[in-house]
Formats: structure tokens, C-alpha cells, sequence
């Protein structure tokens, strides 16, 4: 591909860069384009992962037909099987009319399934089945539908450890993973970042009618060597930052270093980096055990409430040889009942999980996605624990 072929794609669909990893990227999106593969797209969160599943779909034999993106992060769960392949009137309780999917309206073009990772178990099943026969099942129907539909994936999820978790199904994963293209993150494409900020700058400023911004040498080294864990989403916010708060637009390091990450400021990179870049201390393990002892005593207690104060419908259950008396020893002083105390630890547990909660929601920068994983639970379990803490 030539340069000029390469330039008119990233002005077309607004791709900013001249990173040979950018750039062969664009290529292989075109080349495969051609075919019909299916396509995992991966990268960390703000690479701009979007940008493919467009280029896919614009130099296919599909162009002409539908395109549809769909975030499977933010669909709930009980409904997510419902909007990708519909449903019949009556299948669930609000189900009032029938609904088609997005594997049938979409039928002859391509669908991008975004943060695809975060799929249910159940659904993935379904998926494997539509890609594997073109053939699914609308909810509440037995009548098999075809679809011709190209899917197009993306995640920035580690996939391996996904797999190796139980939350997600390695067939599905080489059945998508036809083609990968991984998006580098905004740290891999130095070159780049300067063009990126000069161009969110001027956008900014023209849009809040600021004097223009320019960065001086010192400035545009920092800026380079930080190691921007948003990517291209954390660049343009803090662009945007600037253009609208600082009065001399002039920006030199020390400005600059006002609106970075404490760990940024300091360049302090090893603390960033994840446990394959880096030789640094990583804690996302610990993290991990202590939430599972956590847990695990959490149930211990809960057990042992039931077994010494068993709920009434499940009273007449616990048979004579089960019922435990507590007497003091011979040789000790007679102990408190239990009550206060098994309480006591249910509370002292729950602070527990609050606080590494909130100890990785710190870890990540509040980034609940890879805090989630951190913690070895679902973005939506965390989403609900976060709501119950009032974190």
C-alpha cells in the first residue's frame, strides 16, 4: 500500500499517526477486508480499536450493507441474548411484541462486537453457533433463522487469562481470532503523540475560542515519555484540560506536569507497567488472594450463623445429630454467647472487601473494568458492590 493509499484512509476515518505498528495495522485491516474472517481487534482501553471494524466493513463486499456496533460491557446481562438474536412475543415477561436482533437486521453487512470478552457463558454458546452455521434461535422460539452476517470483535481483555479463568470459552475465541489485529498503545507510537496532541489543542481551542497552544521542547519530551495508561482518550482529556484552564498557552514541563498522574509526573514508569513490561512489583495477585480469603471467611461466617441460628424454613432440617452445644471447658472461664460476635466478624469482612475495593479501584485509576479483573469478578458484580459500599 502507499503512502498516499495510507494517508487518504486515516484522513477518511479521522486515524491520526505515522507509527509503522499503526500503519501496518491499517494494512492488514484493508488486506482481510476482502475476505470473509472473522476479526479480533485488541488492545488496551483508548487505542482506538473502533477505527478497524469501520475500515473492515468500508473495503468489503459489504459495504453497501449494514453496519452495526454493539458494547456488550453495557448491555445487561438478561437481556443481551434478546438484543443480539431477538425475540418472540411472550418469551419473557416484557416481552410484548417480537424483536429482532442484530444478527438478523444486520443480515448481509457486518456487526463490530465491542469489548466482545465480557460476554455470558450462555451467550457465548449461541455466538459459536452463528458463526460456526450462520444458524441462531430467536428467545422463545424453536424455528432455526440463517443470517449471513461478517463479525468483526474487539476486547482489551488479557483473553488467555480469560480463558484460563472459566470466562470464556477457548472455541469461541480461536473462531473469532481468524485474523487479530492488535492496536499498539499510545506509548508504543512516541512519533505519534505529539501530532495527537497539537490536533485535539487545536480542536479544543477553536471549539472554547482560545489562543492556540504550543508545547516547547522540554515539554514535548515529557509528554512522549509518559506512559499514558487512557492512551488516546487520557491525551485528548488532558488536552482539553489545558486549553481550557491555562491562560498562557505557551505550556512548558512544569505545566505540563500539573495535569499528568502523580506516577506520570515523577515518570515514575515501573509502577505502570504490567507484570510482563516490567521487573516492578505487581499487586494485582495479592489483590486477588486477599479478596478470595476474604470471601472465603465471609461464607465461614454466614455457615456458621445458619448452623447455630437456622432460618425457619430451614429449622426442621437440621436433625438432632446435627444440634451443637457450646459449653464452657473445665478449665477455662465461660465464653460469650455468639451473637455479637458472629456479627462483629461479618462486619469486620465486609469492611475488609470494601477496602480492596477500593485498594484496586486505586490500583487502576478507577478504571473498573481492569479492577474487576483484578479482583477476579465481573465488571457488573463490581458495579453492584461499588453501589452497595457507597464507593
Amino acid at each position: 500500500m502507499t503512502q498516499q493509499e495510507l494517508l487518504a484512509i486515516k484522513q477518511r476515518f479521522g486515524i491520526i499517526g505515522q507509527s509503522p505498528l499503526l500503519n501496518r495495522d491499517i494494512e492488514i485491516a484493508v488486506q482481510v477486508a476482502r475476505t470473509d474472517l472473522s476479526v479480533l481487534i485488541t488492545g488496551e482501553s483508548g487505542v482506538g480499536k473502533e477505527h478497524f471494524p469501520k475500515i473492515i466493513h468500508a473495503f468489503s463486499s459489504r459495504k453497501h450493507g449494514a453496519y452495526f456496533a454493539v458494547n456488550c460491557g453495557a448491555i445487561p446481562e438478561g437481556t443481551i441474548d434478546s438484543e443480539l438474536f431477538g425475540h418472540e412475543k411472550g418469551a419473557f415477561t416484557d416481552a410484548k411484541n417480537e424483536h429482532k436482533g442484530y444478527f438478523e437486521i444486520a443480515d448481509g453487512g457486518t456487526l463490530f462486537l465491542d469489548e466482545v470478552g465480557e460476554l455470558p457463558l450462555q451467550t457465548q454458546v449461541r455466538l459459536l453457533r452463528v458463526l460456526e452455521t450462520g444458524e441462531f434461535l430467536r428467545m422463545g422460539s424453536s424455528q432455526v433463522r440463517k443470517t449471513n452476517v461478517r463479525v468483526v470483535a474487539a476486547t482489551n481483555l488479557n483473553m488467555r487469562q480469560a480463558i484460563d479463568d472459566g470466562r470464556f470459552r477457548e472455541d469461541l475465541f480461536y473462531r473469532l481470532n481468524t485474523v487479530e489485529i492488535r492496536v499498539p498503545a499510545l506509548r508504543e507510537r512516541k512519533e505519534d503523540i505529539p501530532l495527537l496532541f497539537r490536533k485535539f489543542a487545536v480542536d479544543f481551542c477553536n471549539r472554547y475560542q482560545m489562543p492556540p497552544l504550543s508545547l516547547n521542547e522540554e515539554a514535548t519530551r515529557l509528554l512522549q515519555n509518559s506512559y499514558w495508561r487512557g492512551n488516546i482518550r487520557q491525551l485528548k482529556n488532558l488536552a482539553e484540560q489545558i486549553a481550557v484552564i491555562e491562560m498562557d498557552h505557551q505550556i512548558n514541563a512544569d505545566t505540563l506536569r500539573q495535569y499528568l498522574p502523580k506516577e506520570e509526573n515523577q515518570q515514575s514508569i515501573v509502577l505502570r507497567k504490567t507484570p510482563t513490561e516490567s521487573t516492578g512489583k505487581d499487586y494485582s495477585h495479592e489483590i486477588g488472594i486477599l479478596y478470595n480469603m476474604v470471601m472465603q471467611n465471609k461464607k465461614e461466617i454466614e455457615e456458621l450463623k445458619e448452623l447455630l441460628h437456622p432460618s425457619p424454613a430451614k429449622e426442621h432440617e437440621i436433625s438432632p445429630a446435627a444440634t451443637i452445644t457450646i459449653s464452657p471447658s473445665p478449665d477455662t472461664t465461660p465464653r460469650k454467647t455468639i451473637e455479637a460476635e458472629d456479627i462483629e466478624d461479618s462486619l469486620r469482612v465486609d469492611e475488609g472487601e470494601k477496602e480492596l475495593i477500593r485498594r484496586a479501584l486505586d490500583l487502576t485509576n478507577g478504571n473498573r473494568k481492569e479492577a474487576a479483573a483484578r479482583l477476579g469478578f465481573s465488571e457488573r458484580t463490581l458495579y453492584r458492590k461499588i453501589k452497595e459500599y457507597g464507593l
